[in-house]
């Protein structure tokens, strides 16, 4: 038994008489009589009772359909998948993205995409910048954001956004009053201070050191959210990204423009060698709308 010899009996079920199967898939009505013989025969028992050239479907017959029917179910499904595959690639993308942006641009990137191909699998990690490199470089992943401090070697990447970074206060601390922090209003501040190898930490110490003004680092984070939220607790003053900060403003926390240029620079990583495929693409396109450069 091979599936074009049930394909043809599932014709003859479904369209009534073998001259109309025959019609449908575009072979002779002698062609389709042979076939079902030749099923009959590999299978043990008749499909058809023959009375004056008609086909009349025998009890073993139909019972022998239920589960044709069901086969074509889940052959159905698989010429849907493949057409997936040949016009989109793979049903399923997974991203990574550093914690700064998985609660702003990545979400509105994934609805923009999900509404685009509404049957396509998602997954998303949220995981620090080294992270996502790793699981780009190794394929585990289709596309990655990442800060710029990591090292690049084994993966694709391009530039994706720069955001000049703010100073974030509690609520009704002394320095809601400035327009704009100076790095000597730093001095001996209570800090919540990114990660050491971060570039944009960095660049706030460099710029600190030339004021001669030192913050009291009481906590160190690799997350911009959490930077945040020990903000809003009261903890002390931290420099952040104002995407991220968005959610707590009002909230307990207060930004303030820092007076010299920190930027918080991103990458969008890529496996290396190997050709996005069209649902990348697409999500990529989804991503790019929301690349920012300031």
């Amino acid at each position: 038994m091979n599936i074009r010899q049930v394909e043809i009996f599932h014709a003859v079920m479904t369209n009534g008489t073998a001259s109309r199967a025959a019609d449908v898939l575009r072979i002779s009505q002698p062609a389709v009589s042979k076939t079902i013989q030749e099923l009959e025969r590999e299978i043990g028992f008749l499909l058809f009772h023959r009375v004056k050239g008609r086909m009349t479907p025998t009890s073993e017959g139909r019972l022998f359909f239920r589960e044709v029917e069901q086969s074509f179910s889940g052959l159905i499904h698989l010429r849907s998948a493949a057409a997936r595959i040949r016009d989109f690639g793979s049903g399923e993308i997974k991203v990574a993205s550093l914690s700064a942006l998985s609660t702003n641009i990545v979400p509105k990137a994934l609805r923009g995409f999900q509404q685009r191909h509404p049957n396509v699998a998602i997954t998303f990690q949220a995981q620090m910048s080294s992270v996502v490199k790793d699981l780009i470089a190794g394929g585990q992943f289709d596309v990655g954001l990442a800060a710029d401090e990591i090292e690049i070697a084994g993966v694709e990447a391009t530039p994706f956004s720069r955001f000049r970074a703010a100073i974030a206060l509690p609520s009704d601390h002394p320095l809601e009053r400035k327009e704009i922090i100076e790095p000597t209003d730093l001095d001996g501040q209570p800090f919540i201070a990114l990660a050491p190898e971060d570039t944009t930490r960095r660049q706030l110490d460099t710029i600190l050191l030339q004021a001669n003004a030192q913050p009291k680092v009481v906590l160190e984070t690799p997350y911009s959210t959490t930077i945040c939220a020990m903000v809003q607790a009261g903890l002390g003053v931290g420099l952040v990204n104002p995407l991220t900060a968005e959610p707590y403003v009002g909230k307990g926390l207060t930004l303030r423009p820092f007076r010299q240029g920190v930027f918080f620079r991103t990458l969008l990583l890529l496996p290396p060698n190997r050709r996005p495929a069209l649902i990348v693409c697409d999500f990529i396109e989804e991503l790019t709308a929301f690349s920012k450069f300031e």
